[in-house]
């Protein structure tokens, strides 16, 4: 099994605030962990409801909820407004998931192998950040993102009405 990118978001929220090193080649000074909490939350915390508030509220059309149900934000149509989040009746959509800056996360992928974890990893002071050999499993709240990337988060549950 291939090391991936483990991030604990249930760790990573509860932090003061985010003080890792990001080395995205692209920007050097962008925090790509910013991203991957913002679609990590998308896909646990948020209720994927039939008929978004949020999606309806932004006046961009920058989000949007695809056949996958997974909430999706068009970074180029943002303009940051923040309806979303005034919209989402169930408070899941947080100011600091719809950062104004855009980040991104290559997860060092070329840039790091089984002996050299990337740079967000080494620096995490809290250890909600791992680069180790891990897979997807939804009964140990734990979801793959992308390839090289899992999150773990207390997904919210539907609760099931029992029949009798």
């Amino acid at each position: 099994m291939p090391k991936r990118l483990s991030v604990d978001l249930d760790i990573c929220y509860s932090c003061p605030e985010c003080v890792i090193q990001c080395s995205y080649f692209y920007h050097p000074g962008n925090n790509g962990i910013t991203e991957l909490r913002e679609k990590g939350t998308a896909l646990t915390l948020c209720r994927h409801c039939e008929r978004g508030s949020c999606v309806l509220s932004c006046p961009t059309d920058a989000l949007e909820r695809p056949e996958d149900g997974i909430l999706r934000r068009h970074s180029m149509l943002c303009i940051k407004c923040h309806s979303c989040v005034i919209a989402c009746p169930f408070g899941t959509l947080l100011e600091e998931t719809v950062p104004f800056a855009v980040s991104a996360c290559d997860v060092c992928v070329g840039r790091c192998d089984d002996d050299h974890a990337p740079t967000c990893v080494d620096t995490c002071p809290y250890n909600a950040l791992r680069f180790e050999e891990v897979a997807e499993d939804l009964s140990e709240d734990r979801y793959l993102l992308r390839q090289h990337v899992v999150v773990h988060m207390t997904a919210w549950k539907r609760d099931v009405p029992v029949a009798g």
